[in-house]
């Protein structure tokens, strides 16, 4: 059997004009190749969404309230603890689960909300991973008060433009390098003074802003966390060592003129070592050590070191204020949070800033208004749904830069009044404890029970309660009916002055808004 080959077609390209034997090579026998290349990934990514979200469609959450514990004085390490407990989450992903039943890492959201100046803190999990957010919670905050709510985000609009409502929004990403810190908590500590102002607590300020809310504005905030293995870290050998100016760990001769080049320099040693140089070219030639770095070199050394030394979490943090139109006040509410997120920035090392080129709900030029209007349905359908995908790609944050942006705060520091607390300690009563004969018990059908949260001044209350002046009495109020559980109580008969008791609880700023998160 007789193997013919035919090589009159390249002949004749041989015979053609350079250029058109060029257009031919790349263009009419090749040119298909980068087109088949864009389809078939576009193809793969296509079908890789399409499991997640077949996968995802059977995945349920739940959003539980935290009422945090009455003077509280747990520091934020205590809640880096609680983050390094969530690392427990995390799952390896074989081939066949990613590929084939889109299988993919569950995220959790971290979430402060304030709806008419009443502050909740939140936190947004899948529910088979409720057990181990209650125990973080409850080793690090034995006092604190979980109880599952509804999502708040259900009323509010799902598409803008909208008659009564507008918003503004915007993802927040690093100024620098991922591998280099933020300033973190242990920066906002100071040896000065008393105790309880030695520690300026960064949550102060957003507090304060929460509170000051009105009636018909929301500002809310989030960071989903997506727990991950400790690979990233390795991204830290890199960037050193282009400070240093080492060789790269794990990196070889990319190509044949690198290869060259490198036995070049090798034959060179050679030679310089016969003719006895070689100790000096070394001494010389010797790449920057940590003795050598400037100043500030040395701290971006240090700074990534100490990163990457803590468990990290791919992270996609949010801003949002919603508010109706006739009251909505976009540069006090909006300049306060981005003045919150800037507490976190140094010069030197990293920082966080609003995404303004491609998440912030501002645009100019081209076709502004449309693109304006997208990026608010956006932001809104990418914080309804805690999506770590839809928006920038996720970055690492590790357990102490997480605890600075996101954690109870103290009370010895932090006095906004409207923040949701737990009611008290809940101890069981001794077995010995005498009860009166004559109390009689009274079925709890949720029947509300004000705690003493804040004072609010009463003159007419306080001249009806004693002969005192005035201004020396006070009476409480509540900020958030609690209600009895569905049992049995025994409640003292004694009579209590009429002299003492109001008419109705003084309202502050009104009833709770129907949306914020309380128990049913």
């Amino acid at each position: 059997m007789n193997l013919t080959i035919d090589l009159s077609g390249l002949e004749a390209l041989l015979y053609l004009p350079p250029a058109q034997a060029l257009w031919r090579i790349f263009f009419w026998y090749f040119g298909w190749l980068p087109i088949a290349i864009v389809i078939l990934i576009g193809i793969i990514d296509v079908w890789l969404h399409h499991r997640y979200h077949l996968w995802g469609a059977k995945q349920k959450f739940m959003m539980l309230a935290i009422d945090i514990p009455r003077n509280n004085a747990q520091s934020p390490r205590a809640v880096e603890n609680l983050f390094t407990y969530f690392a427990g989450a995390h799952g390896s992903i074989s081939w066949w689960d990613k590929w084939y039943r889109g299988i993919y890492q569950l995220a959790f959201g971290l979430e402060i909300v304030s709806i008419d100046g009443f502050i909740q803190f939140l936190i947004h999990t899948p529910v088979n991973f409720r057990n181990l957010v209650e125990t973080a919670i409850y080793s690090q905050y034995p006092d604190a008060e979980i109880y599952e709510v509804e999502d708040y985000t259900a009323t509010a609009p799902n598409k803008f433009p909208d008659e009564e409502y507008d918003i503004w929004g915007a993802e927040f990403i690093q100024t620098a390098n991922p591998v280099l810190p933020i300033r973190t908590y242990p920066e906002f500590e100071h040896k000065m003074g008393e105790p309880e102002v030695q520690w300026k607590d960064p949550m102060a300020s957003l507090m304060d802003l929460m509170s000051s809310l009105q009636k018909g504005e929301q500002l809310w905030y989030q960071i989903v966390l997506v727990p991950i293995d400790t690979s990233w870290a390795k991204k830290k050998d890199i960037f050193i060592s282009k400070i240093l100016k080492e060789k790269i760990p794990g990196t070889k001769a990319n190509t044949f003129v690198d290869q060259i080049i490198e036995w070049i320099g090798d034959v060179s040693e050679q030679i310089y070592s016969i003719w006895g140089d070689i100790e000096d070219k070394k001494k010389s030639d010797d790449p920057l050590k940590m003795m050598n770095l400037k100043p500030g070199q040395k701290k971006l050394v240090e700074g990534a070191e100490l990163k990457s030394a803590k468990l990290g979490f791919d992270v996609t943090i949010r801003g949002l204020y919603l508010a109706r139109k006739e009251v909505m006040n976009k540069p006090k509410a909006v300049s306060g949070f981005v003045g919150f997120i800037k507490q976190f920035n140094t010069n030197d090392l990293n920082g966080l800033k609003p995404d303004m080129k491609v998440t912030a709900t501002s645009t100019q030029y081209f076709r502004a208004k449309q693109r304006l209007i997208y990026r608010k349905n956006q932001i809104m359908r990418g914080y309804k749904y805690r999506s770590e995908i839809l928006g920038r790609k996720p970055w690492v944050l590790n357990v102490e830069e997480l605890a600075t942006l996101w954690h109870f705060p103290i009370d010895a520091v932090v006095k906004a009044p409207l923040i949701q607390r737990a009611s008290g300690r809940k101890v069981e009563p001794p077995m010995a404890l005498p009860f009166d004969q004559g109390a009689k018990k009274m079925s709890a059908a949720r029947e509300p029970i004000f705690d003493e949260s804040y004072e609010v001044y009463d003159p007419d209350f306080a001249k009806a309660t004693s002969g005192k002046p005035a201004q020396e009495e006070t009476k409480s109020v509540s900020s958030k009916p609690k209600f009895m559980e569905e049992e049995d109580v025994v409640v003292e008969t004694e009579p209590i002055p009429e002299t003492i008791i109001p008419a109705e609880p003084v309202a502050v700023r009104g009833a709770p808004p129907p949306n914020l998160p309380f128990a049913d």
